[in-house]
Parts: C-alpha cells; structure tokens; sequence
C-alpha cells in the first residue's frame, strides 16, 4: 500500500524534477496527480522518464481529501492560499517557497541535518523546505559543526539562473545568443545582463543593505543547525544554467585541520568530498548536474583566524536545493510517521 501525492506547480522546473525524482527514487505510491494554475490545466505531462504521462489538474479545483502527501513547488502566493487548505484536509504539505520556513510551528528540514525536526509538524501539518543555498550549505556545515562547533561562517555564492526559474534561464541562453550575433541585449528577468557577467544582487534588498537572499542563508541556517551560529553572506547571480557553487569560511571555537574536516566530510551523509590538490581536482556545476550529493572541494586551513577552515561546496539547485530535499523529506516523514508501503 502506497502514498496518494500531489505535486503542486508540476510543470515548472522544480516540480518537473520532483515527478522525476519521485520515480527515481520508486518512493511508494498508489497514485500521483499533477497540479497546477489553470493555464497548464489539462495538459499533459510525463512522470520522470517513466513514459507515464499525466493530466495537469487545476489547483482552484483540486479535492485534498484522500490525499496522503503534496510537495509544493509554486511559489509563495499558492503556498499561502492552497497549503492551509490542504493540511486541513488531512494532506501533509512539504512547502519549496520561503512562506513558512521561519514559521515557528513548522519545522524547516534538511534530513541529513535535523531530522528530529520533523516531529514538529503536526502543529500545521505543514513542512518547510529550505532555500537552495542554505539545503547544500547545511550538509556541508552539519559534520563539521558536530566535530569543532562552528562560531562563526562568511560565504560567498555563485547562483545559477534556474534558481529564478524556466524565465531565468531563458534570459541566459537568449541573451548569450544575441552576444554571439551581435544583436542588442536588453535584462528583463534580472537588473542587470547576465549573459558573460555576474550579478551580486537577488531577490530584494533590505534595510541593511543585504538582499532577502543574503537574510534567508543567515535566518535558515540557525533555525536548521544552531541559532548561536554568527553568519554573513553575499549572494551572486553567475551565468551558469544549473548547479550553486558557494566558498565558505568558517571558524570553529575547538581546533580542526583540513585533514581531519576531510576524513569527517568523506564520511557524512549526502556529501562527496573531491579534494585533490591538483589541476581539476574540484568539482564544478557542471559536474554535479543531475546528481542528488553535495559536493565539496578546495578544503583548506584558513590562517587569518584561530581554528579556521574554507572550503568549496557545489550542488545541483534544483535536486538537492529543492525537488530531491523534499522528496527526502516526505521519505523521513513515511519512515518516521506514515509508514506505508
């Protein structure tokens, strides 16, 4: 006996790769239904490679009842309209908008991280998924943290244009184009020309001075891993299609070499260390497309302050920053809650 799924906002990037990994990854299910706005409705779409195609069914309509799962992956104004409704139904909602991470009463998940937290949602019925950024970065922190305790990080992101969806990496590939044959370039998606450039500026700006992006990294690491945890980050746009590539300093109040963050990090879950001191001993986005680990590269002693560390960290956005987490999340939640199939 299997799970009734849902998967909201099917037909965009990342709802397209949750469907995918779904298959996958043969998590349990009777049933799967495909839902999205009623521009998509009807239409039909395949369940990963399975050749089983689909009807996209329209959210204002769908009937939550019966359903045992919905992986949102719609945007924030969908999550705050449609999740309530769904978690009062009965259907466990696992959320990919920033809407209910910082939620008190809904646990923020990264399972090879704090899957304790997960026993948490029954308050709201609803579980957050984190930002692609944070996802890749708290794996990667996790161990370590566990090892030395972290005081303090500093990291710098390279962010793929997927992050901003099918009209982000549109813009690349169009505005690449017209370089090439010299036509004019004009950014519509992004402030600023992405094509041959890198953009330090995503989502809005705050207060502060830092963007939302920048906030998120900081507010979701603490509420995953530990609130003591002093953090700054910078986040940029590069023209990469796939893959979030992030080099973060860290600093540690108990002394740890790179030797020994090597040996903790070959071993920890969800992440493949590829550290050769040599040419093309690194991993790029390029490399990690289509593959669910975290990769981490480039580890190092940092000798500017006492117990420091930096590293080079690399990931699929769209896997482990988003479809694959939640997939891994409604996987904890059947093993530790639902236990079917």
């Amino acid at each position: 006996m299997g799970y009734r799924v849902a998967v909201v906002g099917a037909t965009g990037n990342v709802g397209r790769e949750m469907l995918a990994i779904l298959a996958e990854r043969k998590f349990p299910m009777d049933e799967v239904a495909a839902v999205t706005s009623s521009r998509s409705t009807g239409s039909e779409i395949e369940v990963g490679d399975t050749g089983k195609m689909i009807k996209c069914k329209n959210i204002e309509h769908f009937d939550w009842s019966g359903w045992d799962i919905a992986l949102f992956s719609a945007g924030s104004g969908p999550a705050k309209e449609y999740a309530p409704k769904a978690a009062a139904a009965g259907c466990i909602v696992i959320d990919n908008s920033s809407y209910y991470r910082m939620d008190p009463d809904v646990p923020l998940i990264v399972p090879e991280v704090n899957p304790d937290a997960i026993d948490g949602y029954k308050k709201r019925n609803i579980i957050a998924n984190p930002n692609c950024s944070t996802a890749q970065m708290v794996v990667a922190l996790k161990p370590l943290h566990d090892a030395a305790k972290i005081k303090r990080v500093v990291v710098s992101t390279y962010q793929s244009v997927s992050g901003a969806g099918k009209q982000g990496m549109d813009e690349l590939f169009e505005q690449s184009r017209a370089i090439f044959v010299g036509d004019p370039v004009e950014p519509t998606k992004f402030t600023k020309q992405i094509a041959f450039n890198v953009i330090p500026h995503i989502d809005v700006f705050m207060d502060d001075g830092s963007t939302k992006e920048e906030w998120k990294m900081v507010v979701e690491t603490k509420k995953i891993l530990d609130p003591k945890i002093k953090m700054s980050a910078t986040c940029v746009r590069v023209p990469v299609f796939v893959g979030h590539s992030e080099a973060i300093n860290i600093e540690f109040e108990n002394d740890i070499s790179a030797k020994e963050a090597q040996d903790i990090l070959r071993e920890a879950p969800g992440i493949m260390l590829i550290d050769k001191r040599e040419d093309g001993g690194y991993v790029t986005p390029v490399e990690c497309v289509g593959d669910g680990a975290t990769y981490i590269s480039r580890v190092r002693e940092d000798p500017t302050v006492d117990n420091g560390l930096v590293l080079w960290c690399v990931s699929d956005n769209l896997r482990k920053g988003a479809a694959l987490n939640a997939v891994q999340i409604a996987e904890l939640l059947g093993r530790r809650h639902l236990q079917k199939g």
